[in-house]
């Protein structure tokens, strides 16, 4: 049995997103904007049909780190069933260096079609909800917030199917 899923990353750090907010009509609210560049990265993975998630939160982006993730997403891949994680084209998703697992298809996307990849929708939200408007002490401090949104998010009653599911994923 072959299960769908997406895969992408995302740049989380002191330069963050300034969001909306609620406040009184006809004030004007501050907003905390960083000037510091320290970030971190969220690899992340969804299989909306079946709800599951996978993430690791790294350093640094790169093939080393791909394989990581692809490691952690074969662990999600409930046993006799077969992952193709969509994946955009970037350097390190289909480097000739990475060991796909037996229980992994990679299936790129054609090019410049970012619309395709639905785990956009999870950044998104992830930034609306857990990681905008707010300083960050530091390298920890960030991981702590990633791994605090990421659970929340994953632990959000069928948020990953309303989020990521598009018709044309049905196997």
């Amino acid at each position: 049995m072959v299960d769908i899923w997406v895969q992408d990353e995302a740049r989380i750090g002191q330069q963050g997103k300034t969001t909306r907010m609620w406040c009184k009509k006809g004030s004007r609210p501050r907003a905390i904007k960083q000037l510091q560049f320290t970030n971190t990265y969220i690899f992340g993975a969804v299989c909306p049909s079946k709800g599951l998630a996978a993430a690791i939160i790294v350093p640094y982006i790169g093939t080393v780190a791909m394989q990581e993730h692809l490691n952690e997403i074969s662990k999600q891949v409930p046993p006799g069933r077969h992952a193709v994680i969509l994946v955009d084209r970037a350097a390190w998703h289909m480097g000739k260096k990475l060991k796909i697992p037996k229980n992994i298809s990679l299936l790129p996307q054609p090019p410049y079609s970012p619309e395709l990849n639905s785990c956009e929708q999870i950044w998104q939200f992830l930034r609306n909800h857990y990681l905008s408007n707010r300083c960050f002490d530091g390298y920890d401090d960030i991981v702590d917030a990633c791994v605090e949104a990421w659970n929340n998010f994953v632990a959000l009653p069928g948020k990953i199917k309303s989020l990521c599911s598009r018709s044309w994923m049905k196997c």
